[in-house]
């Protein structure tokens, strides 16, 4: 089997980390940086410990706190202006997933020229961009260890992945203390979004030993810790442990891509504004019993790593008992049963379908996918229905 494992970006992990953000950026030789965000980072205080740092490094900073939900080309380009417009020669990018998208597209066009959507695909930009510093605020995107941003494209209600080597942040701050006051439906949809990633990277056809290591782990500690990190909210060691499991999944699928919950979650983020998270969450275990005629065997080391008592079964049973695994862990978490509880329209069914199929994801699922496939699976997924 031939792969590629490669994973360039630099992890420092480690309660209070942030507030070191300074020394590391002195390491890097950084003088001035564009810190991207959006204003309830900055309501909830989670700011400070970072702009302290980089004021007690000396280190001069301007801050963009514009950043959407699902994070849009305009954004990006507007923050791109400013980063110009103030001689910064780094971003740093806190806040969950979208803004270390944002962030992270914007340090690659400060060295490439037109729109961020001319690259949308696979490896398509020319030139590596500034430096980026990651620090997530949510343990769910995994962001901060990929080669992925996703960006809103207005004008026809789409989310385009731009994918390249490029976009891998140069260094991730992970500090659990920036994770203990988020609220629970946020910690509950950033902790299914990391299992997703999980899930999909771990089923993937272009998987390989090395990135299904980190996904199968990523399963253990997500299914060990999210339960007392939702319920119990403050608990350090839990929050630290899902930081670390997003980032695992994030590393798994930087190498294998994901599956059909990312190709239609991505378009009703960008149909219909619904966040990506709680999009993935509800979508997983409808993609999951789809999937499963294709990889039961996989599908069962997903059971075992979730927790389900497999000794004994034929693959394909303990397969079943991961799809009833997940949606159990929804249902304690508050997260709906159907995307109609999420606002999905299905007069927009045609062209949830059509954008579906554009996202690279689907080739990589591990059971063969149709427009019709899609279809079924969306209308499934909006009556509640798990006859896949």
């Amino acid at each position: 089997m031939a792969y590629r494992f490669w994973l360039p970006t630099r992890v420092e992990c480690g309660a209070g980390l942030s507030e070191r953000t300074g020394e590391f950026l002195v390491e890097y030789g950084i003088q001035k940086a564009l810190v991207v965000t959006d204003a309830g980072i900055i309501r909830a205080g989670l700011l400070k410990p970072v702009a302290d740092s980089l004021d007690g490094s000396g280190i001069r900073y301007e801050v963009y706190d514009k950043v959407e939900p699902n994070p849009s080309a305009e954004t990006i380009m507007e923050g791109l202006e400013l980063l110009k417009a103030s001689g910064c020669a780094a971003v740093v990018a806190i806040g969950g997933g979208s803004s270390i998208d944002a962030g992270k597209g914007i340090a690659i066009m400060a060295a490439n020229p037109g729109n961020i959507l001319d690259y949308e695909g696979v490896g398509r930009i020319p030139n590596p961009g500034l430096p980026c510093i990651a620090i997530p605020t949510t343990a769910g995107t995994g962001s901060e260890v990929t080669a992925s941003t996703i960006v809103t494209n207005r004008s026809i209600s789409f989310k385009a992945a731009v994918i390249s080597p490029h976009l891998f942040p140069k260094l991730a701050i992970l500090d659990p203390l920036l994770t203990l006051n988020l609220p629970q439906p946020l910690t509950a949809a950033t902790g299914m979004d990391a299992l997703t990633h999980a899930i999909e990277s771990y089923t993937s056809k272009a998987a390989n030993p090395a990135s299904q290591a980190l996904a199968l782990t990523a399963m253990r500690m997500i299914a060990g810790h999210i339960d007392r990190a939702y319920f119990a909210g403050t608990d350090l060691h839990s929050r630290e442990r899902m930081l670390v499991a997003s980032m695992m999944a994030g590393a798994a699928f930087a190498q294998s891509r994901l599956g059909n919950v990312h190709a239609i979650s991505h378009t009703l983020g960008g149909i219909f504004d619904i966040p990506h998270g709680i999009a993935n969450a509800v979508l997983l275990p409808y993609v999951m019993k789809f999937n499963l005629p294709a990889c039961p065997e996989r599908m069962a080391d997903i059971a075992e790593a979730l927790g389900c008592e497999t000794a004994g079964l034929a693959p394909a049973d303990a397969a079943h008992l991961a799809v009833r695994a997940v949606r159990e862990m929804n249902r304690r978490l508050g997260i709906p049963d159907t995307i109609r509880e999420l606002g999905v329209d299905m007069a927009r069914l045609d062209k949830m379908v059509e954008d579906s199929l554009r996202s690279g994801n689907v080739l990589v699922n591990p059971r063969l996918t149709s427009a019709q496939d899609i279809r079924r699976i969306i209308e499934c997924a909006f009556r509640g229905d798990m006859d896949l």
